[in-house]
């Protein structure tokens, strides 16, 4: 039986998780709520004692532990929450909670006795819930589940025995859940499923032979599938698929950004847009209709070469591309910023223009997580002054303005790099930031500098309880 990172991960707080939980019987550790309803938002926290599915419905008052204890995977399914948990005895599985004090019950023991299947990569798919699991014996596997244990079942053992097949990044499109897996003949391949063993199949081999395609970043677009996929397992294209293997094909022969997720493209204004490098002006902003012809650079941000490397294009590496008030908002870099800044475009050369220089000189404001909320677009930014902090802008020079300095000081409230952004529920924008004195905990705010508040210290003092997952339901 195999012990993943991830599951080791898990086994982290179990005898609080069995006595908490107990199969569905335990009492809110937190105090109250039962049978609670309404708007709430559930997330992952620790309160220095132990980690645990916790509650808010925006109120100190109101945020409350439920008494389970996930680390990963938190996903509404049938108007239930499932997640990744172990009670200490039956190893990381999958489990669900109604988000009360009645506790979270487990769904199934895939991988039997004290082995993690450890559940993951949850997807919603034609009434059912898909995930990857690993039952000890078939190893890394495409699964799905109706919620109860009879009904949670592996869909197909696509590498047969004991291998993996790695199933990832399951997208759906015409009726089908597409995906990358490696079946240990054709290497990671674009694979799609209706549900049934069946009707798991190979869509193309792109890499012929044992070779990978690694086929990635998928959205729907104009009645296709796209994705960043490769054919020689050297560089990488822009392909596209109806679903069958003829109409698998190559759009363009150009590198798109190698980033492991969905936020590789964005369609804006009826054209899917997308940083990619041609070989010639670098990593730049480019966007495409579908066809060779109309797949084109929209504009050079950053042109020449790199300082120091006269062979070497610079190019602006846009990214966060995210759509907001009739533009697509994103960041990049050029000569006259240095580090990546705050930039718009409206799909032309001339309407491509930098919004605003958060950090002048050549360092970069480091901004990312944009969110749109309330009639504006939110962001963490750093101005050189107070570090990582949040940023908004209605896309003007004068209406792009720091919402709050949460943490006074160049440190800033939000670590650089993490993977944490914004959520919007019940009228507010909630996150995580560390104000220096109560460590990092769950924030809201309606957008202004008053309205940006803590909602509870939920691990009292300096220590961090370090929400994470947040999940409206």
């Amino acid at each position: 039986m195999k012990i993943t990172p991830v599951a080791a991960l898990l086994m982290i707080g179990v005898a609080i998780f069995f006595s908490s939980c107990g199969g569905g019987g335990g009492g809110d550790g937190g105090g109250g709520g039962a049978g609670v309803v309404g708007p709430r938002l559930l997330f992952a926290a620790s309160d220095g004692v132990s980690s645990g599915l916790w509650k808010t419905d925006g109120t100190n008052a109101g945020t409350l532990r439920v008494n389970a204890s996930p680390l990963s995977g938190l996903t509404v399914f049938n108007g239930v929450l499932y997640f990744a948990a172990s009670d200490g005895v039956s190893g990381a599985e999958l489990w669900k909670t109604v988000g009360t004090d009645a506790g979270a019950t487990r769904v199934k023991d895939i991988n039997p006795g004290v082995g993690s299947s450890s559940p993951s990569q949850f997807t919603v798919f034609n009434g059912a819930l898909y995930f990857v699991a690993d039952d000890g014996v078939s190893g890394e596997e495409l699964w799905k589940t109706d919620g109860t244990d009879a009904g949670t079942v592996r869909v197909k053992d696509i590498n047969p025995g004991i291998g993996d097949s790695f199933p990832s990044q399951f997208t759906v499109f015409n009726g089908a859940l597409y995906f990358q897996a490696n079946d240990g003949v054709s290497g990671g391949e674009l694979w799609k499923t209706d549900g049934t063993d069946t009707g798991t199949v190979r869509v193309k081999d792109i890499n012929p032979g044992t070779g990978n395609s690694f086929p990635g970043g998928f959205i729907v677009f104009n009645l296709a599938l796209y994705f960043r996929a490769s054919n020689d397992g050297v560089s990488s294209g822009l392909w596209k698929t109806d679903g069958t293997g003829a109409g698998t094909v190559l759009v363009k022969n150009i590198e798109p950004r190698n980033v492991p997720s969905a936020s590789l493209f964005t369609v804006f204004n009826e054209a899917l847009y997308f940083a990619a490098d041609d070989g010639v002006s670098g990593e730049e902003l480019w966007k495409t209709d579908g066809t060779d012809a109309g797949t084109v650079l929209v504009k050079d941000i950053n042109p020449g070469t790199l300082s120091g490397s006269p062979n070497t294009p610079a190019g602006s590496q846009p990214y966060g591309f995210t759509v907001f008030n009739g533009a697509l908002y994103f960041a990049a870099s050029s000569r006259a910023t240095g580090g990546s800044e705050l930039w718009k475009t409206d799909g032309t050369e001339a309407g491509t223009q930098l919004v605003i220089d958060i950090y002048p000189g050549f360092q970069g404001s480091e901004l990312d997580k944009f969110t749109v909320f309330n009639g504006a677009l939110y962001f963490r930014a750093n101005d050189g002054f107070r570090g990582l902090e949040l940023w908004k802008t209605d896309g003007t020079i004068p209406g792009t303005e720091l919402v709050k300095d949460i943490r006074p000081g160049v440190f800033g409230s939000f670590q650089a790099g993490s993977t944490r952004g914004f959520t919007v529920f019940n009228g507010a924008l909630y996150f995580a930031a560390d104000d220096g004195v109560s460590g990092e905990e769950l924030w809201k705010t309606d957008g202004t500098n008053a309205g940006t508040v803590l909602v509870k210290d939920i691990n009292p003092g300096v220590g961090s309880s370090s929400p994470d997952g947040l999940t409206p339901f």
